[in-house]
């Protein structure tokens, strides 16, 4: 029996029979054992979210294939801290995700919370979104060339990557760039309904316009038909207002 070469954790936050992380999968089949441990249902926008008040129930549904009743990050610590502990994978790939991961929405994504676990726990990881829902195909495509590159040279970063596709076919993609988050406006203003017994009930507005969308950023990459490649780092510390937030405690 064959050996494959490389062991891949896959999750997401669409549930494990979304489309894309079933297209994930099969990119990757030829040279990876694979194993997918995602979300029972969508569960797009839980961020780093843990479930701590109940216990997560897991259930085989395939070979290698469990789904979890709770949240992308639950997933992730559920795989590396139990189902693989004793043989952990050399990556996490999270995604592809149907819709984009863009500017602020990594602060909001579970896919990219996803990712972040699997950085927490010490594996590289790399989570992958399709900036639209048609051609998974084509993100599928750039996270092989992806995991080509990083068997033939390690990614050259401690960081996580936030990948975005353009929804294009992929003779139509420009090439791959090297990017920084962009920002948005702040959401649209709620939704305010009535259900059929009169009570109030709200609905999130949808994401703001672009704000900071100039060249650089994974907006503009996107938008002129290029991968977007953003390397993430956790410390959210503002590093350069430690000495002025000093003085201020100070009174000075």
């Amino acid at each position: 029996m064959e050996t494959k070469a490389l062991k891949v954790l896959l999750s997401n936050d669409d549930g494990v029979h979304a489309e894309g992380i079933h297209a994930l999968a099969e990119s990757l089949k030829d040279i990876a054992d694979v194993t997918i441990v995602a979300p029972d249902r969508n569960r797009s926008g839980a961020s780093n979210s843990l479930t701590l008040e109940q216990p997560l129930r897991v259930t085989a549904i395939a070979h290698q294939v469990y789904s979890v009743q709770g949240t992308p990050t639950d997933c992730v610590h559920f795989a590396l801290n139990e189902l693989m502990k004793n043989d952990l994978p050399d990556l996490v790939l999270t995604g592809i995700n149907h819709g984009a991961n863009l500017g602020d929405d990594v602060l909001y994504s579970g896919t990219v919370a996803a990712a972040m676990e699997g950085h927490f726990l010490g594996v590289q990881s790399v989570a992958f979104s399709l900036v639209g829902k048609h051609h998974f195909a084509t993100a599928a495509t750039i996270a092989r060339q992806i995991v080509d590159q990083h068997l033939n040279a390690p990614i050259p970063t401690n960081r996580l990557l936030n990948v975005n596709v353009p929804d294009l076919p992929v003779e139509q993609l420009k090439g791959i760039q090297v990017t920084r988050l962009g920002a948005r406006h702040h959401a649209e203003e709620m939704i305010k309904q009535q259900d059929p017994r009169g009570h109030d009930i709200y609905w999130l507005g949808p994401p703001g316009k672009e704000q900071d969308a100039g060249e650089g950023t994974d907006f503009y990459a996107v938008d002129q038909g290029y991968v977007s490649v953003t390397p993430l780092q956790v410390d959210l510390t503002a590093h350069e207002s430690l000495a002025s937030m000093g003085d201020w405690l100070k009174g000075k």
